[in-house]
């Protein structure tokens, strides 16, 4: 913990003049560092709603003070640079504690509605959208030349969800959309999302909303989309153990292999 915490004051000094005490608790850590914070947040989150989102998702989560504290501080930080709110209904935005080789550490990971708000941040789209599918749902698309797409949602009792769908139009007319069943999308999630089986992961506690970014991200390959957009959801599902001015530029930590600790399984 200690060589932890000597880490994070060599990092901090270079992004930061304020001064950090290896003693800090996490909270302490945040309030200390609010300059930072305020620096990177847009003008619509002030640094103390920030700093007071950052503390409820300790009290909310208290696992989170609990991971190392440079994860947990880099995964902040990144949901300030991208204006994101994370750990509130809104689901902007998820820090994750989970155990990756023994150790518990935080990942950020953008929310669905996180990725909409990215999304429409570039101005050639016009509308970007997803929807689920359930099983009493009339629901119909072709591919091809002449591609379609019809979902008629059933009123009541619509089952099971079976399926997702996303699609983008733009200001020119131009348009996309992807579906994906039910089975693709967990065998997806399984396969690309280190944390997808901690029980802090929001695949348990918002399982829709995470189909339909999954999906959402799928269509996105097809769109004209700015440089910002995609160098911004390279943070997504990622672990930094780095604090920097710009959180874009420090690459994502490997993970080599995840372990569930006893309260999670």
């Amino acid at each position: 913990m200690e060589d932890v915490k000597s880490s994070l004051l060599m990092k901090a000094e270079k992004v930061s003049p304020v001064k950090l005490s290896k003693s800090m608790s996490i909270s302490d850590m945040i309030k200390a560092l609010e300059p930072e914070i305020k620096r990177a947040l847009p003008s619509v989150i002030t640094p103390e709603r920030f700093t007071r989102m950052a503390l409820s998702a300790i009290n909310n989560t208290p696992k989170l003070a609990e991971c190392t504290q440079m994860s947990f501080l880099a995964a902040l930080m990144n949901a300030a640079q991208l204006g994101l709110e994370p750990n509130t209904p809104l689901g902007q935005a998820y820090l994750i504690p989970f155990q990756n080789k023994g150790v518990l550490e935080c990942q950020f990971q953008l929310g669905y509605k996180g990725l909409i708000n990215l999304a429409y941040r570039n101005d050639q789209l016009q509308t970007i959208q997803a929807q689920c599918v359930y099983a009493n749902d009339q629901f119909e698309y072709e591919l091809g030349l002449e591609p379609k797409l019809n979902h008629k949602p059933c009123i009541s009792e619509r089952g099971e969800l079976i399926a997702v769908y996303a699609l983008f139009k733009l200001q020119n007319g131009g348009y996309g959309f992807e579906v994906m069943s039910k089975t693709d999308i967990d065998e997806h999630a399984k396969k690309y999302s280190k944390a997808v089986n901690s029980s802090y992961s929001p695949w348990k506690t918002a399982y829709s909303e995470m189909a339909m970014k999954t999906v959402v991200k799928k269509v996105l390959r097809f769109a004209p989309l700015k440089t910002d957009f995609l160098r911004d959801i390279a943070s997504d599902e990622t672990v930094k153990t780095e604090l920097s001015v710009d959180m874009t530029e420090i690459n994502g930590k490997e993970i080599i292999d995840m372990e569930e600790s006893s309260e999670e399984a």
